[in-house]
């Protein structure tokens, strides 16, 4: 990886904790319209802070590749990459790590944004921050009577033999309250869910997302291992049900088990043998329950050196996203859907920032889009031939409150 430029903060900012300090480079990102990431991965104490030398720098045509030599950036792919959502990788021409708050860090392809950086840093301290917004129209949002018809159309379809099992979605439309202020709504998931992935990505033209996903896609330590996950069922979490004491119906084992076999079926397509197998077990996310198995492989000792890289363009979009077979999902998905998913479903995290090697990408679950006056939020449900309509409507409610909960509805 390239040398980094250590840049410190004036003496302007000898008043500003690390936060502030966090909030105020955001913003001269946001002002000079460059696209910008930040995020707090699962148990982490501090935030980061990544911001692109340009939108154009920021486009990729493929998934990033999860090695020690590739660049270091940070990905947001959607769910199906198309014109009007395209496959993003934003360079860490900036970074900044709350845990080292006295520095921000520069890349040697953006030395030439080094003075007007310098100028963010010594600017006055920042009130409110303007953040990119969608090109795009807003989705339709579908009744509770639209979304039912729409899983009785699955289970036909799982019914009739066409798909082995589908997930279907929706988005849901909510008035932002006066004031919404996207940073604070990025903290406070940080406090609410601590085991989870937050992230507030914004990008001209694409627009600002937050979210709280409790699902890795796929992840490269710095030991040398690859770890995936299959998680699947949903079931709400209160003082009497815990995981614990969690039941889970067949529907819901069976479901999960889909997403399991199909992670399977991606190591035997790269004749992979040597993984590790946990679970099911019963998780927390957020204020719900769901049933998890882990994968971990061994990369030292097994001869697939681009396994991570292989492993990410064979799970995307996993079956507990899409469902299975995935062309036979994906097809009854464009048809029957009804709306873009844009980067609901699709991957989201930092690769190679940590440190050469490590990359952690996670499913972009439990988020919102930012709007004009409105948030744009998502859930889905993963169907199988028992699956009740009305039951899977409120599952969606249920998803829909992990992300709503900081619009103070």
């Amino acid at each position: 990886m390239p040398e980094l430029r250590k840049l410190r903060w004036p003496a302007t900012a000898a008043g500003l904790d690390a936060l502030a300090r966090l909030r105020h480079l955001a913003a001269g990102a946001l002002r000079t319209g460059r696209p910008l990431a930040l995020w707090r991965e699962p148990g982490a104490d501090h935030p980061r802070l990544l911001v692109a030398r340009s939108l154009e720098a920021a486009f990729t045509g493929l998934p990033p590749a999860l090695d020690a030599q590739a660049p270091a950036g940070f990905a947001f792919f959607p769910f199906r990459d198309s014109d009007h959502n395209p496959a993003l990788f934003l360079p860490a021409d900036v970074t900044y790590d709350v845990a080292e708050p006295e520095t921000v860090a520069v890349s040697g392809a953006a030395n030439d944004i080094v003075p007007g950086l310098a100028a963010w840093l010594a600017a006055p301290t920042v009130e409110s921050l303007t953040w990119h917004r969608s090109q795009q129209p807003a989705p339709h949002a579908a009744t509770e009577a639209e979304y039912t018809a729409l899983v009785s159309a699955g289970v036909a379809a799982i019914e009739s033999k066409e798909v082995v099992k589908v997930v279907t979605s929706r988005a849901a439309r909510r008035p932002l309250p006066a004031g919404f202020d996207a940073f604070g709504a990025f903290g406070e998931l940080m406090e609410k869910y601590p085991r989870a992935f937050v992230s507030l990505v914004s990008v001209p033209g694409v627009g600002t997302w937050l979210g709280a996903t409790p699902e890795v896609l796929a992840e490269v330590t710095a030991d040398g291992t690859f770890h995936t996950m299959a998680l699947a069922a949903t079931q709400p979490l209160t003082a009497e049900v815990t995981p614990r004491t969690a039941i889970w119906r067949q529907k819901e084992i069976e479901e999960q088990a889909l997403v399991a076999r199909y992670i399977v079926s991606c190591f035997k397509q790269l004749r992979l043998r040597e993984y590790h197998e946990t679970g099911p077990r019963t998780v927390i996310a957020g204020q719900l329950l769901h049933l998890r198995t882990d994968f971990e492989v061994n990369l030292k000792h097994v001869p697939f050196p681009n396994l991570g890289t292989d492993m990410l363009r064979l799970l995307h979009p996993t079956s507990a996203v899409g469902g299975m077979p995935k062309q036979a999902a994906m097809a009854f998905i464009q048809a029957r859907e009804g709306y873009d998913r844009a980067y609901y479903s699709g991957f989201l995290g930092p690769v190679n920032v940590a440190a050469p090697g490590v990359a952690r990408l996670y499913v972009n679950l439990r988020c919102l889009q930012l709007r004009e006056g409105e948030a744009v939020l998502y859930a889905g449900t993963g169907l199988t031939v028992d699956s009740d309509p009305e039951r899977e409507w409120q599952e969606t409610q249920m998803k829909l409150q992990t992300v709503s909960a900081v619009l103070h509805e």
